[in-house]
């Protein structure tokens, strides 16, 4: 699996209005279809997870290009404009209450495309760790309310999912191509406008210690970090109180995830269940039901304050282009790969069997978007 990209969107209430929804799944099945047939299933699958050409499908099929919304309409528009039966593609899960049937929606495609019980099984656990690292994994604020799963009938897959902040959504892609971990660096890149200052970044290679400590700490049995995790006065005694080389300093602000965890006794119940199933690796804890972003960061940081360990806290987000800049900055345009984004659409527009009208406005809002 791979990671592929994520990108940063106002946050923008309200719904489509019915009239235009209608025109976005009209459209939007219409391209699919074309762009199935013209590039195969598994193409498809690497232009959604394309954070670039997602947005610019979006501002095609009629939506606001910048939106936080771009992801939710056209996301639904395409879950309900896809026919599995003559695309071989599949949409599970969606927005709010919705992402939680991906996994009974994942079996439905199982059957429908009779893929085998172990396949259905690595496609519901795939699009489970995909949200899972982008929620537990890389904590940047941004917590996960949308999350749909593409599949084909031989079992690719493809994720676009969204998280939400105060003010701003930020969109992440995966890929099932190209990575075998989804714990350690996943993505190939991350593309965004807004880098936050502070992100526990568990999936980057600075990160390594880090997760091989919280195993080991959950493997020899948690309850000797209980001290910390319940915020007891006296927890353990540090190699420095021996009067040893001292660490860099590392101070705890007053009100903290570390004591503020629902760990409690609950939290404790919770590691002390993953303490006796003996998980091998990272992944293999992380994938845990119970272990969520508390924990996780619990962990993380008892790791770095006792054993040195020191996570990422740096934001994998980057600012980039999707294709560089005119102005050679941050690296100069590559023309194939920007003409490609564009004739595939282009491509797809003319062939698509709409109305005309409809057909000339996509592709004036392509210009507009480019």
């Amino acid at each position: 699996m791979n990671r592929t990209g994520s990108v940063d969107l106002p946050l923008h209430g309200g719904k489509a209005p019915r009239w235009l929804f209608s025109r976005m799944v009209e459209l939007s099945g219409a391209l699919t279809d074309v762009l199935v047939y013209e590039y195969g299933q598994v193409e498809f699958l690497r232009r959604i997870s394309d954070p670039y050409w997602f947005q610019a499908f979006s501002c095609v099929i009629g939506f606001d290009w910048h939106s936080s919304g771009t992801t939710t309409t056209a996301c639904g528009a395409l879950k309900t404009a896809i026919d599995p039966e003559k695309t071989g593609l599949f949409v599970a899960g969606g927005k709010g209450k919705v992402l939680r049937k991906a996994p009974s929606e994942i079996e439905k495609a199982g059957d429908l495309f009779s893929l085998s019980s172990q396949k259905v099984d690595r496609l519901k656990y795939s699009s489970r760790m995909s949200a899972k690292v982008d929620s537990s994994c890389v904590q940047d604020g941004y917590q996960l309310y949308h999350h749909c799963f593409f599949l084909t009938e031989k079992g690719d897959w493809a994720v676009v999912q969204q998280g939400m902040s105060s003010s701003y959504a930020r969109r992440y892609h995966w890929l099932s191509d190209g990575v075998e971990s989804f714990v350690e660096e996943p993505h190939s890149g991350i593309s965004s406008d807004r880098i936050e200052e502070r992100v526990l970044d568990l999936t980057s290679r600075q990160s390594r210690d880090s997760r091989n400590v919280s195993l080991d700490l959950v493997r020899d049995n948690p309850s000797h970090i209980e001290g910390y995790l319940l915020g007891k006065k006296n927890p353990q005694t540090l190699l420095p109180d021996f009067g040893g080389p001292k660490p860099e300093s590392f101070t705890m602000p007053a009100h903290h995830s570390v004591l503020d965890i629902d760990v409690g006794r609950k939290g404790m119940e919770v590691l002390q269940k993953a303490y006796e199933i003996q998980p091998e690796s990272f992944e293999e804890l992380v994938s845990l039901q119970g272990m969520g972003p508390k924990k996780i960061r619990a962990l993380a940081l008892i790791s770095e304050l006792v054993y040195g360990a020191k996570p990422s806290w740096k934001d994998p987000a980057k600012y980039s282009y999707a294709h560089g800049g005119k102005d050679g900055y941050p690296y100069p345009v590559h023309r194939e790969t920007y003409d490609g984004t564009i004739e595939t659409l282009k491509d797809a527009l003319e062939r698509a069997k709409i109305d005309n009208r409809e057909k000339l406005h996509a592709i004036k809002r392509l210009k507009e978007f480019l």
